[in-house]
């Protein structure tokens, strides 16, 4: 039966729920509730070899296989998605863009500390008026002796304030769409990176996202991430990764929401018995339960064929359109199931629902999900399978 997991992938799947349940989640409520950062738990994931885990050990990392990643990433968003949000982007769009396109010295002066949880990494692609068009950037990067400087603003970037490497997107050659913007890798930690006041949010109260100013920030020439005009390339080049880590956050929202909703059912009592042994609830479990399934087949499926070397475009953007859509489905139901309380604070649910959110428009809105998943069909020819 598909998937069929390996004796290490197990184990580090229970060594992340362990953790998550004794580390991250006895405070999410209230880092939630003072939209505080998790930096300690972020260091000891660091520690464990959970924010590189897909780098090699040469490079500081954990070097586990792709879908060992998605398993800890999926116990992590169960406890706290902050904190999981924080570790996809990490592992996802700060490492894997540096392991893919990055030279021997680049691997070796920014993956060490990203991987170990010394430093923290980010992307910067996303402009105030540039979100899912990316050819619509303005950031500029201006040649320099010794290397560029970057102009710019830069919106909605996660682990502004408390990462310090992101690869940033700029545009090189003002007279080409895509083959004028180039990669770069910021070390936001200068004068010119200015960062502003984190983002009061809806969800992820606890994950830092901020806007940020370019004013002649400095790049070294050893900074470019792969060649001049490549910005693209590497920015889309990680889409896969990040959707599919994307779609596990989901999907561990989603499972947490079912095991609330299961609970609840069981112990809330209407009309002298448990709301649980009420068809119309039974069959909001039903539902759950099934959209959670396929779910969760979608994301290891996705992760699996990543981890295999094989294309997975679509997959990626299927898992993610899915999951994100079922999850928010489940956090939505999960609310309903516990009626008034679900409106409360005091109840898990509550900031299931608002943390889910963002998961159907970051990396990716559902619509650009579908957009990705019609292309490609059409693009393929006819299978019987």
């Amino acid at each position: 039966m598909f998937p069929q997991f390996t004796e290490d992938q197990l184990a580090i799947r229970e060594a992340a729920r362990e953790f998550a349940k004794a580390e991250i989640e006895p405070g999410a409520a209230a880092r939630d509730a003072n939209s505080e950062f998790a930096t300690d738990i972020i260091r000891q994931l660091g520690e464990m070899g959970f924010m590189g885990m897909t780098v090699p050990e040469a490079y500081g990392g954990a070097g586990v296989d792709f879908l060992s990643y998605i398993l800890a990433l999926e116990q992590v968003a169960y406890a706290d998605a902050s904190v999981a949000v924080a570790m996809s982007v990490n592992n996802s769009v700060a490492c894997a863009p540096i392991l893919a396109f990055g030279t021997e010295a680049q691997k070796q002066k920014y993956l060490k500390p990203l991987a170990s949880g010394e430093e923290l990494g980010g992307f910067m692609l996303t402009e105030p008026d540039a979100g899912s068009d990316a050819t619509a950037l303005k950031a500029r990067a201006t040649r320099v002796e010794g290397g560029w400087r970057l102009n710019g603003a830069k919106a909605w970037i996660t682990n502004g304030g408390v990462g310090r490497y992101f690869i940033t997107m700029a545009r090189t050659d003002p007279d080409s769409a895509k083959k004028g913007i180039s990669a770069f890798i910021l070390d936001a930690d200068q004068p010119g990176v200015v960062m502003g006041r984190p983002e009061h949010k809806m969800g992820l109260r606890s994950s830092r996202t901020v806007m940020v100013a370019l004013e002649d920030a400095f790049v070294p020439d050893d900074a470019l991430l792969g060649q001049l005009g490549d910005g693209l390339k590497v920015a889309f080049g990680g889409l896969d990764v990040g959707r599919i880590g994307i779609a596990a956050q989901a999907l561990g929202i989603a499972q947490r929401a079912m095991d609330e909703s299961i609970t609840y059912a069981k112990a809330r009592v209407s009309f002298g018995k448990p709301i649980g042994e009420h068809q119309m609830i039974q069959t909001y479990l039903a539902e759950m339960e099934a959209r959670l399934q396929a779910a969760r087949l979608l994301v290891y499926r996705a992760a699996t064929l990543k981890e295999a070397g094989q294309p997975c475009t679509k997959e990626a953007a299927t898992a993610k359109l899915f999951s994100t859509e079922s999850a928010v489905f489940l956090c939505d139901r999960a609310v309903q199931i516990h009626g008034g309380y679900g409106y409360s604070q005091e109840y898990v649910v509550e900031r299931l629902y608002r943390d889910v959110r963002i998961t159907t428009i970051y990396e990716g809105t559902s619509e650009i999900q579908r957009m990705v998943i019609a292309r490609e069909l059409l693009k393929r020819p006819l299978s019987n399978a």
